[in-house]
């Protein structure tokens, strides 16, 4: 089990499938909040705050794992990444009749994705120069 995390996380092959899923998830998380009362059946199980903070960190680590570079250029790209789906998310949000976009889940948008980047920076083996092609 360990060697097919490590393939399926660390592989510099299959980078394009991990930003490829990601963008797809995003997709997804549009489509289901745009769905009338979806977003509130989920509020009974788990408060927006900890939706949106796990949510976005799993978007993080996708994007992280899914860039090339050094820790902290995959850090940068992943959060970058993350601000502008989350901006996306309220934005689209803003303009449904049921749904509200709103700052505050934005800001926790990008703080997971720092969190979840950083420590995938410290802890994600740097892989050499000549892989990363």
């Amino acid at each position: 089990m360990p060697a097919f995390l490590t393939l399926m996380l660390l592989d510099p092959r299959l980078r394009p499938v991990r930003l490829g899923l990601a963008l797809v998830l995003y997709a997804g998380i549009l489509v289901a909040g745009s769905i009338p009362g979806a977003r509130a059946e989920l509020g009974e199980y788990a408060p927006g705050v900890v939706l949106h903070g796990l949510t976005y960190a799993f978007l993080a680590m996708l994007w992280f794992l899914g860039s090339a570079g050094s820790g902290p250029l995959r850090a940068a790209k992943a959060v970058l990444a993350i601000a502008l789906m989350g901006a996306g998310d309220e934005l689209i949000q803003s303009f449904l009749p049921y749904r509200s976009g709103d700052v505050r889940d934005w800001m926790v948008d990008v703080s997971a994705a720092i969190v979840a980047s950083s420590l995938l920076a410290m802890v994600v083996p740097q892989q050499d120069s000549a892989r990363q092609r």
